[in-house]
């Protein structure tokens, strides 16, 4: 019941209507007064309604008028007041029927917005879980990403050692290039002593000539044997070569494959941070740079 809204007011209210011509409806009143709920306003109108005809009565005594002219007037003024009631009835059932028809169109409503609440409260729940998984997906992803920054570290170790390998056979390989060269150059120094003995045994004598084959053969067959010494030296240097390049050619696969998974989970880590950033209760996260890491035949990083 609203405050302040008290019976003689609805009566003035609803009688100022009458008195303008127009129809007391609860609508109409609420208007007049400014304030009173409809079930309120509703049964003061029935109330006033009920003490209309015999303050009708009362008002349509006129002593001062001959009897049969007063009982004409009070008789048309019954049958005036008795059609304006019906009228006012079929009204009023008109409008208590619009009254029930929004008062279940509101309880409709009602239950549509609780539906709708318990809904939102649902989502707002599943948001919630969502939320939670989200961060448990950030702690994981931290966990993978510290992971990853281990075994990059542990790859940039193991290509450190490998290119430390890498160094040492090549500086194995050019020392044996070196001695390749020294006995080379040795090999030379000696066929030209030997070409000189040579000479020099042939202006001997023609009776040494025997004797100075001999020595011309023993000589050159040293000579072949040195060269064969020397050759199957250098093929044993080549095949040491191309197994220490096969081996650094295969160090630097494993490397840039390592490389690879290692851009690979990075790239797949900034994937997962960015999708969940993108949800509007996920927290924000932001998505580390993949390191590229390259390398050449000399295994160096760029």
């Amino acid at each position: 019941m609203a405050r302040g809204i008290t019976q003689d007011q609805v009566n003035t209210a609803a009688d100022a209507l009458l008195g303008a011509g127009e129809n007391p409806t609860v609508e109409k009143v609420r208007a007049t007064l400014g304030t009173g709920s409809p079930n309120t306003v509703t049964r003061m109108l029935d109330t006033w309604r009920s003490g209309l005809a015999e303050r009708l009565h009362k008002a349509l005594q006129l002593p001062d008028l001959p009897p049969e002219v007063g009982q004409a007037m009070t008789t048309l003024w019954q049958l005036a007041v008795g059609h304006a009631e019906r009228l006012l009835q079929a009204r009023l059932a008109t409008e208590r029927a619009a009254l029930a028809a929004n008062e279940t169109r509101l309880a409709e409503e009602r239950t549509r917005w609780v539906a709708t609440l318990a809904e939102a409260e649902t989502a707002v729940t599943q948001a919630q879980t969502r939320q939670a998984l989200a961060e448990r997906a950030c702690a994981n992803l931290d966990d993978q990403l510290r992971d990853s920054h281990a075994l990059r570290d542990d790859l940039i170790q193991q290509r450190d050692r490998l290119q430390a390998t890498v160094d040492r056979q090549s500086g194995e390989l050019e020392t044996l290039q070196a001695e390749k060269t020294a006995r080379h150059a040795a090999l030379e120094q000696e066929r030209e002593r030997t070409a000189a003995h040579i000479r020099a045994v042939e202006d001997r004598a023609h009776r040494e000539v025997d004797r100075s084959r001999q020595e011309t053969k023993q000589w050159q067959q040293r000579v072949e044997a040195a060269e064969r010494n020397h050759h199957d030296a250098i093929r044993a240097l080549e095949v040491r070569s191309e197994a220490s390049l096969k081996q650094l050619q295969k160090a630097e696969k494993e490397v840039a494959r390592l490389a690879g998974q290692i851009i690979a989970l990075e790239n797949m880590l900034a994937a997962k941070a960015i999708a969940v950033r993108t949800k509007p209760t996920s927290r924000s996260t932001k998505a580390p740079k993949a390191i590229k890491v390259k390398t050449s035949r000399s295994g160096a990083r760029s």
